[in-house]
């Protein structure tokens, strides 16, 4: 035996949605209902677990083997399931796979896993299996009722008295829908076959596998959880919203002031029109609006903090242990490669801004609502600036933070061979006073002589490196920082004035990507290769990655001019028919590039305990004797394929979580 193919269907009455696999298998119900297997391609088996079945002692031994490769589409589920089963059957040793100190858990080693789903999302198609066999064509399709059948026999049910009473369905409570979830399961694992065989030309690189490991590696170590404070803060959310909308009730006489559509009511009678009561909409109408109407928004504002959402979210999380498992998608953004966010969402946490982050955190830990009260004013806020502040590192240990500085802009000066910028990351100098100097031809200091034009030179920074104008700078936020509308156009001339390598590469990138997909032919820029090759449009990047695009055609744009459009996954979460352009394509290679290497920090610092990682920040829980600065160090350098690129890194020690 050299792989086996694998589907499972499982019960327990966790919710796997909101609390994650790990949660999941912790449930003193949970079982394995049916093992559906296939030994190096073999016709496809199923064991029926659920009704005295038995998995063969081969496939047990194999299981545990790490020299045989173990497929599943999304196989982080069967690994984690398989592991607590293996551990109930006394077939798995109980260590885990690190050492002694990690908190990786009692889990299988991913090293001898690959996942089909990953495989997928790296040549840019769909995270779902009824997805990709849509796209790809199979024959053999994801059977449509599987998802009844899994709600009937994997969740639990609610008690009638038709159903005598019972929590959960059975296989003897309706053998005929046994019958069709067994040959389900059996489906999916010949679904997931026919995926690796469709794309058996297009390998995914050992490199990315090996991420792929790590990313497990770190999934399965999670990260703690001060769980006092997160009762704490539900709590005080619940009094602090009882006691806000009590305060509307009273001003606005209102049934439901949380409604939208009472409350554009309740304004327009009391002479305010309103489109919008979104948060930006919000905050413009309290600077103008009379006073009494003024405390009803300022009130209205803090009632729409979601905070509490994050807290009840690593509530539900949290393992036995206390460490919240299975937050990071891998490839979880497939025309990149990023990764993306599950369950407690780490991509989007709110910002900290408290001077006395650590006060407040100590008066919300203890209860006391009072205090926060009187000297914070506004208790959502707060409670929302102490979200970071719940994650804190296992006993004995610190969080050690690092990320890169400007990785997005360093990359891209990189690429397009900008050389004022490339100076001004190497002397360690402020980027967007040193683009501030050069789009409006003066010396900019921060804080300092012409300080003022900084903020200019930031929003063209954040808003104009992949072909933004105009509209980049509104949707950054420009008008309110205080920019003219005026002032907009000629910021956008001034930036792409200074920065014409970068304009130049963006119009390079469009050049061979249309020609690669025009003519069949092979296109370079730099270290970045084009090619069209069976349906796909591949750029390949100086990493050895490839970011893949499905069925690329030649189009027309919203402005008449020629485009590329391609299959994926649009603004809509659909799979729909996309465009796209050079400087879009940049975003791409320039992130993606960012990405890969992050990735090359991770490797590199693999023996430290990465507990999360947040953009481009790594968070390491380390003993107190691990060095801050060699680990910016080690952060920090340079991969070897990226050659001139000036990296850097910083961080700070903390004993939580926040925004340094």
């Amino acid at each position: 035996m050299k792989t086996l193919s694998i589907d499972i269907e499982t019960y327990s009455s966790v919710d796997l949605a909101k609390c994650g696999v790990y949660k999941y298998t912790e449930a003193p119900d949970f079982e394995i209902l049916l093992f559906g297997y296939s030994v190096d391609g073999s016709s496809v088996r199923t064991v029926d677990l659920a009704c005295g079945e038995t998995l063969p002692p081969e496939v047990i031994a194999a299981l545990i083997d790490d020299r045989i490769i173990k497929w599943a589409f999304n196989a982080q589920f069967e690994r984690i399931c398989l592991s607590r089963w293996l551990r109930d059957h006394d077939a798995f040793d109980n260590t885990g796979y690190s050492i002694p100190e990690d908190t990786v858990g009692d889990y299988l080693d991913p090293a001898s896993w690959r996942c089909t789903m990953i495989w997928s999302a790296y040549m840019g198609l769909p995270l779902s299996l009824e997805g990709v066999g849509a796209v790809l064509g199979l024959e053999r399709q994801k059977l449509t009722e599987g998802k009844d059948l899994i709600k009937y026999f994997c969740q639990p049910c609610a008690p009638t008295k038709t159903n005598g009473g019972r929590t959960r369905n059975l296989p003897a409570n309706a053998p005929d829908k046994w019958e069709a979830f067994k040959t389900y399961n059996i489906r999916d694992v010949d679904v997931e076959m026919s995926i690796q065989e469709k794309l058996r030309k297009f390998p995914v690189p050992d490199s990315v596998w090996d991420e792929y490991h790590l990313d497990q590696e770190i999934n399965d170590r999670g990260v703690s959880l001060d769980m006092a404070l997160v009762r704490a803060a539900i709590e005080m959310d619940t009094r602090s919203r009882s006691e806000l909308t009590a305060a509307m009730k009273k001003l606005t006489a209102l049934d439901n002031p949380n409604s939208v559509q009472q409350m554009k009511q309740w304004l327009s009678d009391n002479g305010l029109e309103v489109d919008s009561l979104g948060k930006k909409e919000v905050a413009e109408m309290i600077k103008t609006a009379p006073a009494e109407l003024q405390k009803v928004l300022l009130l209205r504002q803090q009632l729409a903090k979601s905070s509490v959402k994050k807290y009840q979210a690593m509530e539900k999380a949290v393992c036995a242990d206390g460490r919240a498992r299975g937050m990071f998608q891998f490839y979880g953004a497939n025309r990149t490669g990023r990764w993306a966010g599950r369950l407690i969402q780490m991509q989007n946490l709110p910002q900290n801004h408290l001077s006395d982050l650590e006060q407040a955190r100590g008066l919300v830990r203890a209860g006391n609502f009072d205090a926060v009260e009187l000297l914070y004013e506004d208790v959502p806020d707060t409670l929302s600036q102490l979200i970071r502040t719940a994650f804190v590192p296992k006993a004995g240990y610190k969080f050690i933070v690092s990320d890169f500085s400007a990785i997005e802009a360093r990359v891209l000066a990189w690429f397009a061979g900008e050389a004022w910028r490339q100076e001004v990351f190497e002397k360690g100098d402020d980027i967007y006073c040193a683009s501030a100097s050069q789009m409006f031809k003066v010396p900019v200091e921060k804080h300092g002589i012409n300080g003022h034009l900084r903020q200019k030179g930031k929003i063209a920074e954040l808003a104009l490196g992949y072909g933004g104008s105009v509209g980049a700078l509104k949707a950054m936020g420009a008008l309110e920082m205080g920019l003219q509308e005026g002032e907009l156009q000629p910021l956008v001339t001034a930036w792409r004035n200074s920065n014409q390598n970068i304009v130049r590469f963006w119009w390079d990138i469009d050049r061979a990507a249309m020609n690669a997909l025009k003519y069949r032919t092979e296109e370079y820029v730099g270290d970045i290769h084009f090619v069209y090759q069976s349906g796909m449009l591949f750029i390949t990047l100086p990493s050895g990655r490839r970011l893949s695009y499905v069925k690329p055609k030649l189009g027309v744009n919203q402005f008449g001019g020629e485009c590329i459009t391609y299959e994926g996954v649009g603004s809509t979460k659909k799979w729909e028919r996309l465009d796209t352009y050079g400087p879009k394509l940049v975003e791409n290679i320039v992130q993606a590039t960012s990405r890969d290497i992050l990735c090359y920090a991770m490797r590199t610092l693999s023996h430290c305990f990465i507990t999360m990682h947040i953009h481009d920040e790594l968070v390491i829980e380390a003993s107190p004797k691990v060095s801050l600065s060699v680990l910016c160090e080690q952060m920090g350098r340079t991969p070897p394929w990226a050659s001139g690129l000036k990296l850097r890194a910083d961080g700070y020690e903390t004993m939580f979580y926040k925004k340094d």
